[in-house]
């Protein structure tokens, strides 16, 4: 149990039990009875009370997560100047109190979509770009409290430094680096320029202002209705522009593949007809070299000629017919006429 409410929970038992002591003796003064043994158990009981009540509204528990701002009554300043760590603390009673600050990490968002933001709403942030386009932003923030400047934080906005330090310097930082960005640039080539710069600049501001910025978060960019309808049409422009380059370089690649082709077929038939002419030379040195044994082999023997026409004859002829001026070359076959029958009479 947390030794603060332990105090709190005996001070207040303590003062009940004094409150029927009260009662009690008015009871017993309204009887006329004895007063003295009930007087002194209501003395000693108001007197724990009252330490008890004390000592609780002395003692104070800052958690891990927060820090403690004393408001002093007694202090020069009206405040300590050092604020409370996480632990057991003890303040003058009655005279001081303390302000707690979360040190932990917040998160300021921004946003059109109306339960989404700190705002209820559209609350995105609406930014003119260099070229003068209207562009608007949906934002977070996460942030924190710089645990040493508690008491600077707390002198300077109390608990109004999310939405009265944080929500107009996004704004602000947001609207100033959009200006020195064109719409095209914003949208897509520089978006991650433009969060570099927002981050930089708003960091510095926060921390001017004893605020730690631990990151920044550019949700969505958005346009007007006018330039989303041009964005629409530059694109479906461009999609056609890229089909129709398609088709012509589809066109190219068939116009190309039949060149190929008939390079191919031209080819061919200039390698079939070198092929035939060079069959045609090999064949006609081949037929004059075969000439030319056989006109050495003649001029050697001339007569093989005549034996080869011999025998290129049919070979059941039984006549032969041969110039009247030229001799036998070879002996011929026989040529002995066929034996002729003699009629008999009957």
């Amino acid at each position: 149990m947390d030794i603060v409410n332990a105090f709190k929970g005996l001070s207040a038992l303590l003062w009940l039990v004094t409150g029927g002591l009260f009662l009690a003796l008015l009871a017993r003064a309204g009887k006329k009875q004895p007063l003295k043994p009930i007087s002194t158990v209501f003395l000693l009981t108001a007197l724990g009370a009252v330490v008890v009540t004390t000592v609780a509204a002395g003692l104070v528990f800052v958690p891990p997560q927060e820090r403690g701002v004393v408001i002093s009554a007694i202090a020069p300043d009206g405040y300590r100047k050092e604020a409370l760590t996480p632990g057991l603390h003890w303040i003058i009673p009655y005279a001081e109190y303390v302000v707690y600050y979360p040190i932990s990490k917040q998160t300021y968002t921004m946003s059109s979509t109306p339960t989404e933001g700190a705002v209820e709403g559209d609350d995105s942030i609406q930014a003119r770009t260099a070229d003068g386009q209207l562009v608007y932003m949906d934002a977070s923030v996460i942030f924190s409290i710089d645990p040493a400047r508690v008491v600077e934080v707390h002198i300077a906005w109390q608990d109004r430094y999310a939405h009265e330090l944080v929500r107009p310097l996004v704004r602000g930082v947001i609207r100033d680096a959009v200006s020195q960005f064109r719409i095209e640039e914003v949208i897509s080539t520089k978006r991650f320029d433009l969060e570099q710069m927002i981050a930089e600049n708003l960091a510095q501001r926060l921390a001017d202002n004893g605020l730690i910025l631990e990151d920044f978060v550019l949700r969505n960019i958005a346009f007007t209705e006018e330039y989303a309808q041009a964005i629409e049409q530059k694109q479906i422009a461009e999609q056609r522009a890229l089909q129709a380059k398609f088709v012509v370089e589809q066109k190219k690649q068939e116009a190309e593949q039949a060149r190929q082709v008939a390079q191919g077929q031209a080819d061919a038939a200039v390698i079939k007809a070198k092929g035939d002419a060079e069959a045609r030379v090999i064949q006609a040195k081949a037929e004059a070299e075969a000439l030319q044994l056989i006109a050495d082999v003649l001029r050697e023997n001339p007569e093989l000629l005549t034996y080869q026409y011999i025998e290129k004859l049919a070979p059941g002829i039984q006549v032969m017919l041969v110039p009247n001026d030229a001799p036998y070359m070879l002996p011929l076959p026989e040529m002995t006429p066929a034996p002729q029958q003699t009629p008999t009479g009957e």
